[in-house]
Parts: C-alpha cells; structure tokens; sequence
C-alpha cells in the first residue's frame, strides 16, 4: 500500500496540468484560431475539473466549470477567441493555484471578480445565438436539450490499446437517463483476421430523459476527434436552459478587480517545488545496479573484517576493496547528480505568462525568444534562479524597451524582443537575458552613481565597473516610480542572489541597441570539484572551475613585488593578493610559496598560498549561523582525516583584498 497522500499527488498532477493549460493559452494568443489549442484548453479545464471534484476540492471543480464552459462554447463555434477572453482565463488560472494550494485561504470575492470579467468577456455571444460564429458548415450546433437521444458511436480500432474502456463509456451514458444499448457487430472481421487488441463492435443506444446534448458529448471527450458517433433527437428540442449553466449566468458582484503586479505569477509556488522531481525510469535502473554493487563490496568488506584473511593476501583483499568503493562512490556521485539535474524549460516557461502580463501593462508588443531550453541543472539552482530572472525581465520590458511609436521612429520593429538562452560551459550555465531595446545611458548612470555618493565626481571608470553601479542598493536611473520598477530594488537583490549561488554577473550594453546580462551559475550547489590548498596551519578548497593555473613564486620575486602585488605572468601583469597576510595567520611564509591564478569578472587575479596539496571532490556544508556573514567563504567541507576546510567565495575574496590593498596605498 502506498503512503502517498492521494491529495498531495493530486496537488502535484493538478500543478503540471494548470502549467499545461496557461502554455497552450500562452500559445493560442498568437494563434487566436488555432483549433488544437481550444481543444487543448477546454480538455485540460474539463479534466481538472473532473479530478478536483473527484478529490474533494469543489470550489475548485465549481469554478474550473464556468472557464471550461466560456471554452466549451468557443470550441462549438458561439463565441470568438479574443485577447480579452485569454486574458481573463489566464487571470482564472491564478484563483485555480490558490483553490489547489489552499481551498480555504482563496479568497472567493478574488474569483467572483474574475467570473464577472469573464461575463463581461463572452458578452451576449455567451447566451448561444441561434447560428454560430464559426464560418465551418459542420459546426457543432448549440447545447440543446430533448426528451430522448438517438445515438450510434464506433471507436477507433486502437482505442482499448490507448486506454479507452467502452463498457465505462456506456456506464456514463446510463448514468445520464433511462438507457437502452444494442450492440453491432456486422464490422467484426473473420476469426482468423481478428486482432483481439482492437476494437470492432460499434454500439446503437436510444436515452430517454431531459438530457442535454453537451452531456453526451462530454462522454466521448477524449476520444471524439478519432471515433465514428451520430448523435439525432428523439424528439423535439430546445434551446439551452440558460438559467441552469454558463459562465453568462454568474451574478455581478462589486468587488474590485485588482490583480498582482505583474510578474507574479513567475514566482507562484505551485506545487510546493522542491517537493519531487520527476526521474526517468533508466537513471533510477542505473542507481539501483550501483547499490546492487555496494551491498556486495558490503559483504566482501564484512567476511574480510570477520577473518576472512591475513596477512599479505588480508591486505592486498582489503585494497581491492578500498578501490571498489571508491570507484562506486564515485558513479553513485555521479549518478545522483544527474538524478537531480533537471531541464530548465520549466523555469523558462513560467516567463512567458510574465511577459504576457507586462506587454498588457506597459502596452508594449513584446516577443520572448527562447533558446537552450533541454540545458540541465541541480533543481535547487532553478528554483532559485526565478526571482533574479525575474527581476530583470522586468527591468528589460520596463526600462530597455522602447514604445512601439519610439521603436518605429528609431528605425527598429514595432515590437520588441526579449531573448532568453542557457547554455552549458564546463562546470558553469550560462543564462544570457538579452533585450533590443534603447540600452543603458551612461551619463544618466554616472550622474546618479555621483548624487548617491558611490563615486567621485570626475572619477574614471572602466565602462565595466560603471555598468556595476546599477546593481548597488537603491540605485534606480527611473524618471519615475511605476508598478514595475523605478524605486531602486530588485538589482541588488538579482546580484546577492547570484552571489550566493557562487555565481556572476557579465553585462553588456550599447546605446540604442539594447542590453545583454549572462549569469553564470555552477551546475550544481552540492558537489564541487576543488583545488585543496594550505595558507599557514589552515587547509581551504578553491573551486576548481575558477582556477586557470597554478605558478611558484620564490622568495626573491615576493620580496621584489612589496609594495605593487604584481607578477608578470606570459607578459601580462597581474595582480595577486597574500592570503596569508589577508586571513592574519600570523605565520611565516613557505620557502616556495604558491600562486593560484582565478578568473572572476572577466579578470585574472592571483592568489599566494603556502602549498597546492592536490584537487578535492567537495561535498558542500553550510555555513553555520553565526558564521554566514563571513563573506569571503562559501561554505565548508570534510576532509578524509576529519578536519574542515573552508571553501573560499573567489568574487568576495578579490573585492576583500582589493579594498584592503586600497586602504594601505591610502594610510601609505
């Protein structure tokens, strides 16, 4: 028996499908005629529906059917797809999380406001006029009602091979009214060409009762593009009961409509993420024949432990078990990672409806263009990713794209395009946010990195460290503060977040040809591989995916570089900082001390050691709480002989020594 809560899988499934439903809406703004998208829709409102009733969740099931029913009538032809109406289901799917996470704590005044919008969004067309709107013939006429039904229905061949059950068909149809069925089986082939996996037998079924034709089709839901059905009245018909259904019906309530700024619904918890990650069947069989491998080195290690040996045989068995246990460490290391690896198409998703939103807001045409989407990471980094890409998707809709009258005097198109791309570089993800809009100016950056004190008037400033200045704390180049953005917060807290990812920031701006920001991100927060070095008594892990190359320097070369830290490396001067003089070890140096050379920032910079001792695959501990401040370490690790090393933060480490160096030229 499983100990799943039913509720929690059903939470789980309803998340995935909600997400399904608001990407096919998402789609079907471009493609506003797109029938498989209707479809799509309609179906995945009609089976939440079905299942949120099923679980309990009925407040849930009662308003999933009013949007079902506005998408019902416009898969039958009687009311148009708009903008507005998308918009409006879209909002709709917002309410559905909130009912899905917590019926009780969802605010009922919120869906009442949003089930007038919808009213107002089908209009008159929701009261089914007596022709459809579509243009195709064979429409579907309207929901109507009669005293009895005559229906004939084949399915597809396949259908039992796909999941179709037709005695459960033809139990729905009983369930509807007083129900006769005869079964016809004149298409049923000879014995020796029958397949006993297909369906053959087609089925005639007279319903008696007020039933409505919506009704029966709504049997045959997932099945109706493939199979054969005739659907004629017993008698005569009427119009549809207006008073009985329909979103048209729902009583206008003064509540005020007032949804999240956008950008919200990029950040929804959904189904609480961080719970379960779907894995492929194939890695979970990988993991299991390396635990079938561990058990049995167990049990070699067991018989040996028990006197199975002594002696030089003794040792040499026990080596050969130390060797296999390090190579399974090593592939379970390497298979649990994949198992947490995850594509990152399910955060890029989430931005599509955010910038839906903001274009509605700015009123700005804006594209998002994603590339990179089958790009893995750890889980963890993904869901901590959102709110940073959050923010500058926001910034690049709000502050980097032009209107479209500005784009078209500018000699750009009237939309504007957002570009979303991850790809992978080593041990890093690089998630470059691009935008083609009017870029950074950076007089109005410099005017106000000098009214907030950041700089000196006059001071020079690499256009990279310039650039900088805009994800400082209540830094904004706004003329005004909007719903959006223009108080000044949100980018600092996009490079606080990266930071403790162990992650940076590259930006890229030119001046009427928009903006490009790359963070770069390690694959995962778990597992590292380091470079294990000594400084005085103390033993610190570098990552390994900063390091570039390691150089002696002699006593010679450290005294002839006091007072400069500079160390000519293939013709290039670059600067080193003393670790030992930085962490106060209060020890003297080494003989043939070591220089570690990093890459942080696009720029190269030394770091003196006392000694390489080798690489180090790290297994990363947190920070405990009274030591989380320190910012020049990222966490810590366990060595072999039980001793901790420090796992050094490379991009706080550089700006520490590089403000510390600063301050002695200046006592100098």
């Amino acid at each position: 028996m499983s100990d799943q809560d039913p509720v929690a899988a059903f939470r789980i499934e309803a998340a995935e499908l909600l997400d399904q439903i608001e990407q096919a809406l998402l789609d079907l703004t471009h493609r506003l005629d797109d029938k498989s998208l209707i479809d799509a829709t309609f179906r995945g409102l009609h089976t939440l529906k079905g299942s949120g009733a099923m679980f309990g969740f009925d407040r849930l099931a009662t308003f999933t059917h009013h949007c079902e029913s506005a998408f019902d009538r416009v898969r039958k032809g009687f009311v148009p797809a708009t903008p507005e109406l998308v918009a409006v289901i879209l909002s709709a799917m917002d309410h559905m999380r909130a009912l899905v996470d917590d019926e009780a704590a969802a605010e009922e005044m919120v869906g009442a406001a949003i089930l007038t919008r919808l009213q107002d969004a089908i209009g008159d067309a929701g009261k089914a006029p007596a022709t459809p709107v579509s243009a195709d013939p064979d429409a579907a006429p309207g929901d109507v009602r009669a005293a009895g039904w005559k229906l004939f229905f084949r399915l597809p061949p396949d259908a039992m091979a796909n999941g179709t059950n037709p005695l459960m068909l033809l139990d729905e149809l009983r369930d509807l009214g007083e129900c006769t069925i005869t079964a016809r089986t004149d298409a049923i082939p000879p014995l020796p060409d029958l397949v006993p996996t297909e369906c053959h037998i087609g089925w005639d079924v007279e319903l008696r009762g007020d039933i409505e034709r919506s009704a029966i089709e709504d049997v045959f839901l997932f099945v109706m593009d493939d199979m054969e059905m005739q659907l004629e009245p017993l008698g005569d018909t009427v119009g549809e009961d207006v008073d009985s259904a329909g979103p048209a019906q729902v009583a206008v309530v003064q509540a005020a409509d007032t949804p999240g700024p956008a950008g919200e619904a990029a950040t929804r918890p959904g189904a609480k993420a961080g719970e379960s990650v779907r894995v492929p069947a194939e890695r979970l069989d990988i993991l299991m024949d390396r635990v079938g491998e561990l058990v049995i080195v167990q049990s070699r290690l067991s018989q040996l432990a028990n006197g199975g040996a002594s002696g030089p045989a003794g040792e040499l068995a026990l080596r050969s078990i130390s060797e296999e246990i390090e190579r399974l460490a090593s592939e379970l290391r390497d298979t649990m990672m994949v198992l947490r690896m995850v594509p990152i198409a399910a955060l890029f998703g989430r931005f599509r409806r955010l910038v839906h939103d903001l274009s509605r807001e700015t009123g700005k045409a804006i594209d998002l263009v994603t590339s990179g989407e089958s790009t893995e990471v750890d889980k963890t980094v993904t869901e901590r990713l959102a709110d940073p890409i959050v923010h500058l998707i926001r910034n690049a809709c709000d502050h980097g794209l032009e209107t479209p009258e500005e784009r078209v005097a500018a000699g750009k198109p009237p939309a504007g395009q957002v570009r979303l791309a991850a790809q992978q570089a080593g041990g890093e993800v690089l998630i470059t946010i691009e935008d083609d809009g009017r870029g950074i100016n950076r007089e109005r950056v410099r005017a106000k990195a000098e009214a907030n004190g950041l700089i000196q008037p006059g001071q020079l400033l690499s256009d990279h460290d310039l650039l900088q200045m805009i994800f400082h704390p209540g830094f904004s180049t706004a003329a005004q503060v909007t719903n959006l953005s223009g108080r000044g917060v949100g980018m600092d807290v996009v490079k606080r977040t990266i930071e403790t990812l162990r992650g940076t920031i590259d930006m890229v701006s030119e001046e009427g040809k928009g903006s490009r920001i790359t963070l770069r991100i390690p694959l995962t927060l778990a597992i590292i591989e380091g470079l294990l070095i000594r400084v005085g008594d103390s033993r610190y892990v570098i990552p390994l995916a900063a390091v570039e190359e390691c150089l002696e320097l002699s006593l010679e070369e450290d005294l002839r570089s006091r007072g400069r830290s500079m160390i000519q490396v293939r013709d290039t001067l670059v600067p080193f900082i003393r670790l030992r003089e930085l962490f106060d070890t209060g020890t003297r140096p080494d003989p043939y001390q070591k220089i570690v050379v990093i890459t942080t920032g696009g720029e190269r910079v030394g770091l003196v050691v006392d000694q390489i001792i080798g690489s180090h695959q790290t297994v990363i501990k947190s920070m405990s709480v009274l030591h989380q401040d320190v910012a020049s370490f990222s966490g810590a690790t366990i060595l072999g002989d039980g001793g901790v090393a420090l796992i050094l933060d490379v991009v706080q480490l550089v700006a520490l020594g590089q403000n510390r160096e600063e301050r002695l030229r200046a006592a100098g």
